[in-house]
Formats: structure tokens, sequence, C-alpha cells
């Protein structure tokens, strides 16, 4: 399989963003967005899903997150597709069940080449410090999009916001990892009776 990794920006009168990711790397992040507690979930997401992410995003913090958070994940979906080409050799699917603490939360992938989120998470406050809670639905709808991948993630069960927000990310992260592993018993094959993953 051919090294995948690649990079994408986006400049924009709201955000000017560049992200890099090494899909067969080894968790390894460099990330400031200058929104503390996204870089922590970004760090997240490249740790356990062992892609290798480097991220750089100015935005307008001054008016709110938003740009900032959803512009980064158009970045990084745009980096991600760039870096898995055809999409072979691929496992495609996966899910997990992730627990952390009293929460439990499930993403299934399917990387699919059409993108859609199923999104089934609530939370109890509209912040986690200064974060809007309603941007880790934001990024992740972005991610899918971009990436063009389905997503589903459900939170079963939780009480801290932090945590609920955490395994979305680390669930999403291993559920990547697993879809992108390469599949031994097909390793040069795009995984579609289509013969393709475009879309």
């Amino acid at each position: 399989m051919a090294p995948r990794s690649a990079e994408a920006s986006r400049k924009t009168k709201e955000t000017d963003i560049s992200a890099s990711v090494h899909v067969d790397g080894s968790g390894k992040s460099d990330i400031a967005t200058g929104v503390g507690f996204f870089d922590h979930m970004l760090d997240q997401l490249s740790r356990h899903s062992l892609i290798d992410m480097t991220v750089r995003a100015k935005g307008d913090l001054h008016i709110d997150d938003h740009h900032t958070v959803e512009d980064t994940g158009i970045a990084l979906g745009q980096a991600l597709t760039k870096a898995l080409g055809e999409r072979r050799g691929i496992m495609r699917y996966a899910s997990i069940d992730l627990a952390m603490d009293e929460t439990l939360t499930r993403a299934a992938i399917d990387v699919s080449g059409r993108p859609f989120l199923v999104w089934n998470v609530s939370f109890s406050s509209p912040k986690i410090g200064t974060f809007d809670t309603e941007l880790v639905r934001e990024f992740f709808q972005a991610l899918a999009q971009n990436a063009g991948i389905t997503l589903h993630v459900t939170n079963h069960y939780g009480a801290n916001n932090h945590h609920i927000a955490e395994t979305c990310f680390k669930a999403v992260a291993r559920a990547l990892r697993a879809a992108l592993e390469p599949d031994p018993r097909q390793p040069d094959a795009v995984p579609s009776t289509k013969g393709s993953l475009k879309g």
C-alpha cells in the first residue's frame, strides 16, 4: 500500500487553516487552533486513530469558535480523502462501543465515499468551559462530509459533558483506525461490488 499522506488548506474571510494527515502514523499530533478544548479533542482523535495530524488554524474567535471548528473539520476531511485515494485495500467498515468512566458512546463508520452523519448525542449543558457543545456535532458533520464517510455516533449514556464529548472523539478515532487498516485478504482491491468508493 502506497504511503497515505496528504495536506489541505482552507482560507476564507473567517478562517485560515492548514491540515496534514499521515494515515499510517503513530498518533502524533501538532495542533494549534486557538480553541483549547478543541485542541484537546483533536489530540485524542489523532492519538487513538494513530493518524498523525498537524493543524494550524486562525479564525474569527472574537466572534465565537464556530467557524474555526467547522472549517478545521472541512480541512481535515479533505486531507483525509486525498490521503486515501481510491481507498484500495482498506477494511472499510468498523464500529466500537467506547467506555470512559460513566459514559458509553458508539461510533460506526463506512469509508464509503458517500458522506452522511447520524448524530444521536445530547449534552445537558450548552458549554464545556467556554466551548459550545453543539460544535462537537458541527465538527463531525464537516469531517464526514469532506472525508466521504458515513458516520453514526450514539451516546448510550453519560453524566459528564466533557466525558460525553471525549468519548465521541475517541470512539470515532478507534473506528477510523479499524476501518482504514489494510485488509490482508484483499490488499489491492476496492472493497465494493461497484468497484469504486468515490460516492
